[in-house]
């Protein structure tokens, strides 16, 4: 199977924008403020955009439909018509495909934990000139590091396909097993006829 251009391009250009939507992510995280309620007596969290939950989700989306896409057209590595044997560009094809996986996986739980941190906000006030309100944020890196992974998913995914296809046999050496087995014991039966007639074909 020859590696298409198209479905290339796809892998990338998914795993790109939702690399660029980790990053906005990152960089949008909701922040808090302490402020004190209008009769001086609660304190309470005031906190910012969520445009960080929306960005995190997108990459999750994106993420998860380039997962999809590389693993429908290679179907899998497991349900597709067979693979070159003992070869390195097919133990190259199974050690991306287990590496592509991985990362992808560390990707989506980096994505959607930062999200759904991000859009926790406290509920609960503080006593005004007590004991210092906690407000609750999401700590820093976590969607960095689904950034980082989505690219090294974007390695995987795409070295994968390219070792997939150049690995993929497209049942081609089945067939042509069957069809040397089919014709040595054709030329087989050929000889042991010759040997029983002593070389002279029988009127």
């Amino acid at each position: 199977m020859a590696v298409s251009v198209p479905v290339l391009a796809v892998i990338v250009a998914l795993h790109l924008i939702a690399f660029v939507f980790a990053v906005g992510a990152e960089r949008r995280r909701s922040t808090a403020t302490v402020k004190p309620d209008e009769y001086d007596e609660h304190t309470y969290c005031v906190y910012d955009s969520d445009a960080s939950t929306v960005y995190g989700l997108s990459a999750f989306g994106l993420l998860l439909v380039s997962q999809v896409v590389v693993n429908g057209v290679t179907k899998c590595l497991c349900f597709g018509r067979g693979l070159l044997t003992g070869t390195s560009v097919t133990t190259c094809a199974i050690f991306c495909f287990i590496f592509s996986w991985v990362t992808f996986l560390g990707a989506e739980a980096c994505l959607l934990a930062g999200s759904a941190r991000n859009a926790y906000h406290t509920k609960y006030r503080g006593i005004f000139g007590g004991d210092e309100l906690s407000c609750a944020t999401l700590r820093k890196g976590v969607f960095a590091a689904g950034a980082a992974l989505t690219l090294l998913s974007l390695v995987g995914s795409v070295a994968y396909y390219w070792a997939h296809s150049r690995a993929d046999t497209g049942g081609w050496e089945k067939h042509q097993n069957e069809g040397l087995g089919l014709a040595t014991s054709n030329y087989t039966e050929q000889q042991q006829h010759h040997q029983n007639t002593g070389g002279f074909e029988k009127a």
